[in-house]
């Protein structure tokens, strides 16, 4: 029930004129299964393309160096002309953590990337930004510097022995960066204005590069070293400069946010909202350009909904809906989750949970025997953690329980992860289920075909305990959020103990999962430390509704 790893990687080809060669490139990269291309952006003056795709770590990586091999036979530097600083035929290739995984992941992705991209090209790969090997490296402007033109000079000198591949020049392909950064969210501010000069001071005023100092007469001040002195604006990590869109009939501060989790997208919105009030202006809206991913969006939910006096922990879909009315993200354009969001682009199906409730009590229902017990104990703990989170949530903001409003806000958002969880459990039983089935179909008339068989069983069936059992990990904390939900709002305190019984049950029903696929594994040790845990679970759940069950009854009886 981890959350699933994603990766986003946004390698540049220097082709953006032949139509045929970027689109044998995205074929490539559309071929491998678990990648999903969001969009392919070729420019004619610039003569080069940008692709973007997004999926699991393995198959990305998969993804870059076969575009990359694709590319080698079809792109030939030496002939290649355009405006944009270019040094390779794929020029670069960052890897950008989305969500589940870390920056330090997306290096070793990046390394492991460059040393196959390589081999694939037979050229030089260079390492930037966080994967860079060495101080200098980092800027890929300082890479790139002198372009493809000046690489054979480059190459000749021992600073530049690349990280991987020969330190030769090679005239059809030239070098390639590869690297690892944090995600960039173009993101621009509408203002009610169309003086692009007054937008233009607002830029100045949030942008982390701030403005030139001057004197009283108006002068720009000078340091030593003869450069501007700058006065740093509000906000790290954010580019903005200030212009006029003739389509919307309005100026805008138009920003790149280089690291949303440290300079949150909502900050960012609040405070060009000031800037732009100490001028006379008023903030109409705003829009984001390309993708964004989930996290700052529904940080910027939870951040509205507490000046609004709610609790965080509210539903995702609510969140959403609450950053984009707030931030007028949808006032010059549509904004579509489905079509906006990197996760809700590249989701993995869940059939299960996307039925009408009667539909999936339908199917349970039926002679197959998937959704069976353990999808519906992972139902049974998700409507547990939504319940202590309605009774949190019930409890923030309402009147006489101020003391409460914090720590009640904070249960509402661990019981959300919970719920989520738990929900993803309910395909993903029927999942290891369904892989059980497909390994016993395998073929076994040999001593080979049979010894693959059992191995892919063993692991099948290892698989089909693995989940039952999160499942009666994740119920236990459901569990608990409901006992502590009892502590909330009184006219809900029932609900708290629905959700206490519902995790209860989640608990039961996924250890027998686990136990009777245990009956089916040879691993003697394995299925003895399964055991154990099992009945330490149980065990818990039950003292755990008890009490919580106490508590509410106590409360009836107040």
């Amino acid at each position: 029930m981890a959350e699933r790893k994603l990766v986003e990687c946004v390698p540049n080809f220097s082709e953006g004129r032949d139509k045929a060669v970027i689109e044998a490139i995205a074929n490539e990269i559309r071929a491998v299964g678990g990648v999903t291309l969001l969009d392919v952006d070729p420019g004619a003056d610039t003569n080069r393309t940008v692709y973007t795709f997004v999926g699991e770590p393995g198959p990305v990586v998969e993804a870059a160096v076969r575009a990359a091999a694709c590319a080698k036979s079809l792109i030939d530097m030496s002939k290649h002309e355009g405006a944009h600083p270019r040094m390779g035929a794929l020029d670069v290739c960052p890897f950008v953590p989305v969500a589940g995984i870390s920056m330090d992941e997306c290096v070793a992705l990046a390394k492991e990337a460059g040393e196959r991209i390589a081999l694939a090209a037979g050229a030089p790969v260079y390492l930037y930004e966080y994967a860079a090997s060495r101080p200098e490296r980092r800027s890929l402007a300082d890479i790139r510097s002198g372009e493809y033109e000046a690489l054979p000079e480059k190459l000749s000198k021992p600073e530049w022995k690349p990280d991987y591949g020969p330190q030769s020049f090679i005239p059809s392909w030239g070098a390639t960066v590869v690297g690892a950064r944090d995600f960039l969210i173009a993101y621009n501010v509408n203002l009610n204005t169309r003086d692009k000069r007054l937008a233009n001071e607002v830029a100045l005023s949030v942008r982390e590069g701030g403005r030139a100092a001057r004197d009283e007469a108006g002068a720009i001040l000078k340091g030593p070293d003869g450069k501007n002195i700058m006065l740093p604006g509000r906000l790290k990590h954010v580019r903005a400069i200030g212009w006029y869109i003739d389509s919307y009939r309005c100026a805008q501060v138009s920003i790149n946010l280089t690291n949303y989790k440290e300079t949150p997208l909502h900050a960012v919105y609040e405070a060009v909202k000031e800037e732009a009030e100490k001028r006379g202006l008023f903030v109409t809206g705003s829009e984001l350009v390309g993708l964004v991913p989930l996290e700052p969006i529904v940080l910027a939910g939870r951040h509205f909904m507490k000046k609004m006096g709610k609790g965080e922990g509210a539903p995702e879909p609510e969140l959403i809906e609450a950053a984009v009315r707030s931030m007028g993200l949808a006032s010059v354009a549509p904004f579509d989750p489905v079509k906006k969001i990197i996760e809700y682009t590249a989701k993995k199906p869940a059939p299960l949970m996307a039925m009408a409730v009667d539909a999936f009590v339908d199917e349970v229902s039926s002679d197959s025997p998937a959704p069976g017990g353990g999808s519906v104990a992972a139902l049974a703990g998700s409507l547990a953690a939504a319940l202590a989170a309605m009774v949190a949530n019930l409890t923030v903001g309402k009147k006489g329980y101020e003391a409460s409003w914090e720590a009640m806000s904070a249960l509402a958002l661990r019981a959300q992860a919970v719920k989520a969880r738990l929900s993803r459990a309910v395909d993903e039983d029927t999942d290891a289920f369904n892989a059980v089935m497909e390994a016993m179909k395998l073929p076994k008339k040999s001593a080979e075909e049979s010894a693959a068989r059992d191995a892919a069983l063993q692991e099948g069936y290892k698989a089909a305990v693995r989940v039952p059992l999160d499942t009666a990990r994740a119920c236990v904390e459901a569990l608990l959020l409901a006992k502590d939900a009892v502590a909330g709002n009184k006219n809900s305190a029932s609900d708290a103990g629905v959700a206490a019984l519902m995790a209860k049950a989640g608990v039961h029903g996924a250890a027998l999962n686990v136990l009777i696929n245990l009956g089916s594994i040879s691993d003697l040790s394995y299925v003895a430390a399964m055991k154990a845990e099992t009945a330490g679970l149980r065990a818990r759940a039950d003292d755990l509704c008890d009490e919580a069950l106490r508590a509410v009854e106590a409360g009836f009886g107040a």
